[in-house]
């Protein structure tokens, strides 16, 4: 097949051997077609028709020069869709080609092989017998029709997207394998019919429900709108009013001296006050016994308070306090608020550690420094006082006579005893010789002394002795208050010293000991004992208050719990005395005592032999019951009064009155409410239960399992129906009786690890704070909002109103549960009695019971024949005789 040509120009026959040379002699290079804006165009020199004619159709664009246009102007350069091609280009310049004709869709194109660009470049030469041979094979006016040959596949990208829009299965194939026994092979098999509704997984019920994994979400639509607001004028007219000034003048109007006389011996005026005399009289005495224009209805409402907001009921953080030398391998095992200094918070670090890692690093162990931190709100950064201990402190107290004597329980079972009088007296000095003007602006412990290595750091002043004392940790300790003392049998007498002289501390290894600070046996001076003493050296920073009972301190009594029936003893892990609550409200007498020393007396703990030597006054009816929490989760309720057996005759201690199994775990807090003396709460496992002293049946409040486990609790110093627990998973639950009984009120994070001890503190009437210690050794100090620090008008009683009725309702669940018992004994007793009964029938009288129960059934067999017409009444049953 042949087609008529134009003739061609030279010039067109070499760009004709140009496109030839490209396709035949290159072996077919990629062509990368691209579109050059105008702008494009002028930035690399080659605009159409001016740099690139038709017989220059090509510029050379550097390298360079392409990279710095793709980062000034980035996607939108030209060059952007050919951005890899440039990159892997070999050379330092590319070939870009005018395509005037739009063969390759674009009005440009870059080659983009070095072979291709030389071979545009340079095309070969032909030979003048060629071009002859070519000029006879291709007439100038005929073409030849070629046949297309076969070309390798050259990639411009395509394959990506067909890729991309094919379908490939995405969810994993489930193999199912059914297999049997080989012996069972072959076996027969039999079917029956059974009724699919009566047999348990009969059938299988394959309802549609919609599949979220199939679902297909629309993840962009295009929508078009237009919208036209609209206008609107409104005018109005308005009269304007401005403010005048008016005056009005008046005079009183008075009667005459001739109208007064008149007016005064009047009849009219004489019966009216006759009249009215009485009803004024009573009047005014009503005022003077009550206030008439008070609003009963604001008298009915809480008083407003100025500070806090009602409607915030979360904590909110104020501070926190962490060892910057301790980091996070300590935690915190206690708190507890120094009495009358504002703002200073005592806590004891312990090892993180449990007790194999004890063992193995116990070498290690005796190098650390075991420190009690006071903690300043001024410096939360350095603590202003540390008090150094043979072991870790797990639970300690201030004296509550005496804020500067403290003890403390180790975990090796010893008690500590400090006594930091001797650095309060030093701060006290520097206050009065006028040295520092900042003494009167801060608290005591907030000043620098003048050798704070010395100072900062307090050696104990004494410590119990090992072998007489408890065997393993100490799990809680507090102070006998002021007003009884007990002897070595456990009964109660009047406080001879007036101060707190008394400790009971509680241990693992199952026993309660009750210690005391005072020498036992009166100080008889000895030259022997004498020489002793000048040979002892007391360190200079070591006060000898308690040097009397260093190393030599032993229990005044024991108690060892048992449960009674079997051997097994019980391991205490918190208790709680019946004066407990007494502690709360001793503020003020610590305030006036410490005001009483700076006065210039001396501390009654120097003279501790002082009221030795009066006589004991046993106190009559006082209770010596106390609460104990154990490891196991049981609440037992028992004495610590001794008694004598009568086989052996040795004083034993009582056995528990009462033994109640509630918590699932140990229990780590027994405390006494500040309001109720005879109100406890109990924390351990999952559970929280509030008791009753004197009610037996059991815990007035037993709450539900919680989610994660308690791990600390408190009671609040100012409402009585609200509490705190701390949970392991760094959450703090606040109970509010009043509003719920069943969950927490309220669930707040205060951290991420576990809680291990709260302490709230009243330091005014406006302002409360809650101390949150955490397993990473970090303090939280947070402000208790108003909603749970400011009790209502009648909470207390309100509260107590909740606690009798849970009591009368324990007494009737009791009381049913008599009854109960006491029907089913009588119901087994009458089943006794039928049954002997039925053995002494003789066989004459069984006959006789048998025919009226066989006549019953007669009559019955004939009323259901006639009722279904098979019978008419005047026939009769057949009747067979029993013999």
């Amino acid at each position: 097949c042949m087609t008529m040509q134009p003739k061609r120009s030279p010039k067109g026959r070499r760009q004709l051997w140009r496109d030839i040379i490209l396709f035949t002699i290159s072996g077919h290079p990629e062509i990368y077609p691209i579109v050059l804006t105008t702008k494009t165009q002028e930035i690399f020199n080659c605009r159409i028709d001016e740099d690139i004619t038709d017989e220059v159709p090509y510029k050379l664009i550097k390298k360079e020069d392409i990279f710095e246009d793709l980062h000034n102007r980035d996607a939108v350069s030209d060059f952007h869709p050919v951005k890899k091609i440039v990159q892997a280009y070999p050379g330092d310049e590319l070939l870009l080609v005018y395509d005037k004709d739009f063969k390759y869709g674009l009005n440009f194109y870059l080659i983009g092989t070095k072979e291709g660009k030389e071979n545009y470049l340079n095309p070969p030469e032909v030979l003048p017998e060629e071009q002859e041979e070519n000029k006879e094979l291709i007439p100038e006016d005929i073409y030849v029709y070629q046949p297309p040959v076969s070309k390798p596949w050259v990639s411009l990208g395509s394959e990506k997207e067909i890729e991309e829009e094919s379908v490939k299965e995405s969810t994993k194939q489930i193999i199912y394998m059914i297999s049997r026994k080989r012996n069972q092979f072959g076996a027969p098999v039999t079917f029956s019919d059974q009724n699919a509704s009566s047999t348990k997984d009969a059938y299988i019920d394959c309802t549609a429900y919609p599949d979220k994994n199939f679902t297909l979400k629309k993840l962009e639509k295009d929508i078009g709108m237009q919208v036209i607001p609209f206008v609107k004028d409104i005018s109005t007219q308005t009269k304007w009013t401005y403010p005048k000034n008016a005056t009005t003048q008046y005079y009183a109007r008075e009667f005459s001296e001739e109208e007064r006389e008149k007016l005064g011996q009047s009849k009219t005026l004489i019966d009216f006050l006759k009249k009215v005399s009485t009803s004024v009289e009573i009047a005014l005495q009503q005022n003077e016994i009550m206030n008439t224009f008070i609003e009963d209805w604001k008298c009915l409402a809480e008083e407003e308070g100025a500070f806090g907001d009602k409607t915030d009921t979360h904590l909110k953080e104020y501070q926190s306090f962490t060892d910057l030398h301790s980091g996070t391998d300590k935690m915190i095992s206690y708190i507890s608020w120094h009495p009358t200094i504002y703002g200073l918070i005592a806590v004891s670090m312990a090892e993180r550690l449990s007790f194999e890692e004890r063992v193995q690093l116990s070498g290690k162990l005796l190098l650390q420094p075991s420190l009690i931190l006071f903690w300043s709100f001024s410096d939360p950064i350095h603590p202003q006082l540390m008090l150094e201990s043979p072991d870790d402190i797990i639970c300690f107290n201030f004296c509550p006579s005496d804020p500067n004597i403290i003890a403390g329980g180790c975990i090796n079972g010893q008690i500590v005893l400090w006594d930091i009088t001797t650095f309060a007296d030093h701060i006290e000095n520097i206050k009065a010789s006028g040295k520092s003007k900042k003494v009167t602006l801060k608290p005591m412990f907030l000043l620098e002394p003048e050798s704070p290595k010395e100072s900062n750091f307090i050696r104990h002043c004494a410590v119990s002795s090992i072998e007489s004392g408890h065997k393993k940790i100490i799990t809680d300790i507090h102070w006998l208050p002021d007003t009884f003392e007990i002897n070595r049998m456990g009964s109660v007498f009047d406080n001879r010293n007036g101060i707190c002289c008394q400790l009971a501390t509680c241990s693992a290894d199952c026993t309660i000991c009750f210690w005391d600070i005072r020498p036992q046996k009166p100080l008889t001076p000895q030259p022997t004992e004498k020489k002793k003493e000048e040979s002892i050296e007391i360190p200079f920073d070591v006060p000898p208050t308690f040097l009397h009972l260093d190393l030599s301190w032993k229990p005044l009594a024991k108690i060892k719990l048992s449960k009674g029936e079997t051997s097994l003893d019980l391991c205490p892990t918190k208790i709680s005395l019946t004066e407990d609550h007494l502690l709360y409200k001793t503020q003020d007498k610590i305030l006036a005592q410490t005001k009483a020393l700076k006065a210039g007396e001396t501390s009654p703990y120097y003279n501790l032999e002082g009221g030795m030597s009066e006589q004991l006054k046993p106190l009559e009816d006082f209770c010596t019951k106390f609460f104990v929490g154990t490891e196991e989760g049981e609440v037992i309720y028992t004495d610590w009064k001794l008694e004598r057996d009568p086989d052996t005759g040795r004083f034993m201690t009582k056995k528990p009155v009462n033994i109640y199994t509630v918590h699932d775990g140990a229990v780590h807090t027994v405390q006494r409410s500040p309001f109720y003396n005879d109100i406890v709460l109990t924390i351990g496992g999952w559970n929280v239960a509030i008791w009753k002293e004197g009610v037996m049946y059991g815990p007035l409040l037993q709450s539900c399992c919680s989610p994660k486990r308690y791990t600390s609790g408190h009671w609040s110093l100012t409402r009585p129906g609200v509490f705190y627990i701390g949970r392991e998973d760094g959450y703090i639950d606040v109970w509010d009786l009043l509003e719920k009984t069943h969950e927490p009120a309220l669930s707040q994070n205060i951290c991420i690890t576990m809680i291990t001890n709260i302490k709230p503190w009243t330091f005014s009437s406006k302002q409360q704070f809650i101390a949150i210690a955490d397993y990473y050794g970090t303090l939280h100090i947070l402000e208790i909002p108003w909603t749970l620090s400011h009790p209502s008008i009648n909470e207390i009683a309100s509260v107590n109103h909740y606690f009798e009725r849970e009591v009368k309702h324990l007494e009737y669940v009791e009381q049913r549960k008599n009854i109960r018992e006491q029907e089913k004994r009588e119901m087994e007793l009458e089943m006794e009695k039928k049954k002997f009964k039925i053995y002494q029938m003789s066989e004459e009288q069984a006959e006789a019971e048998l025919k009226l129960e066989y006549e019953a059934y007669l009559e019955l067999e004939k009323s259901v024949l006639i009722n279904l017409g098979l019978a008419k009444e005047t026939e009769k049953v057949p009747y067979i005789d029993i013999i």
